[in-house]
């Protein structure tokens, strides 16, 4: 797979395979997403990844323990309408693959919970970083985390960035034994093979026309 195939056909998966991830696998995505780039080397990322008796332990936890006040906002861009309606657009095609209907208030609060076991992925990675980062360094960690999931595609693997996890920061940090004061818990990431026959994994996703986007000066 080159570096297009992995960028175009990654997506966010949220129906995986009962089918287990070999750590070697991992190990070796983890091991080369290290030479992501990174402002000034800090390298700021660091990350717990769990499976087995210790993630369902973990989830178990969460949903007893449920939501905390989220320690960072990612809700900010719907204050412009145009963002807004791009937010809307993504999940009027999830909720609609799941044959969810706008009214069905229960029905989508359902489907969110499911990101309580991160949609059933038999791997999750919990990225975290020292409190004093800024935003150079949070921009970093999203670099390696895009890196990670092209190097995921690269294996036949797929992922789902899970900023949803940063309701449950306390609990996560309690069972992977983090220091509450050092570390902000930045986000989960669902990781496994994909349902390719799911709806949920294959409806239709909108992307902004690149001259909305960018700007090219100074081309003959």
């Amino acid at each position: 797979m080159n570096v297009t195939e992995a960028v175009t056909s990654r997506r966010s998966v949220r129906e995986f395979l009962d089918k287990p991830v070999e750590l070697e696998t991992i190990r070796r995505v983890m091991d080369t997403a290290r030479w992501a780039a990174s402002g000034c080397n800090f390298q700021p990322w660091e990350a717990a990844v769990v499976t087995g008796e210790s993630l369902k332990a973990l989830q178990a936890k969460i949903i007893e323990n449920g939501p905390e006040k989220p320690e960072y906002d990612w809700t900010a861009p719907e204050q412009e309408p145009a963002y807004k309606a791009r937010l809307h657009a993504v999940g009027a095609g999830m909720f609609g693959a799941m044959g969810i209907e706008r009214d069905d208030a229960a029905g989508r609060a359902a489907a969110m919970a499911r990101n309580t076991n991160s949609f059933d992925a038999p791997v999750v990675m919990f990225t975290y970083f020292p409190r004093f980062m800024k935003e150079p360094q949070w921009s970093d960690t999203g670099m390696w985390l895009q890196t990670v999931a092209l190097l995921l595609r690269e294996e036949g693997l797929d992922s789902c960035y899970q900023e949803f996890m940063a309701l449950y920061a306390g609990t996560i940090r309690d069972h992977l034994g983090l220091d509450h004061e050092r570390y902000m818990l930045f986000c989960g990431m669902a990781i496994g093979y994909r349902d390719p026959d799911a709806p949920l994994n294959n409806f239709e996703r909108e992307r902004v026309p690149l001259g909305d986007q960018v700007k090219f000066l100074g081309f003959d």
